[in-house]
């Protein structure tokens, strides 16, 4: 998944999967966000048993990839 928005120094990459963790300082529960959703994702990846990471790519935006083992999707189909 990609985006269009100013995008994320490289310093907060680490960081970015944590529960309530917010790269822009500025946004708080008044102005919208929780810090909650890359954290969700990474546990429903992880709970397929698959990874998540975010990549570097030409600003604005940035890039999250995820793969999933193929067996997970195998077993979701049946």
């Amino acid at each position: 998944m990609a985006d269009s928005g100013p995008g994320i120094a490289e310093a907060h990459y680490a960081r970015l999967f944590e529960r309530f963790y917010r790269a822009d300082a500025s946004r708080n529960r008044t102005t919208g966000g929780a810090g909650l959703g890359l954290a969700i994702c990474k546990s429903i990846v992880g709970a397929h048993h698959g990874a998540i990471c975010v990549e570097p790519s030409p600003p604005p935006g940035i890039t999250f990839a995820f793969r999933l083992p193929r067996a997970a999707v195998a077993e979701k189909r049946l």
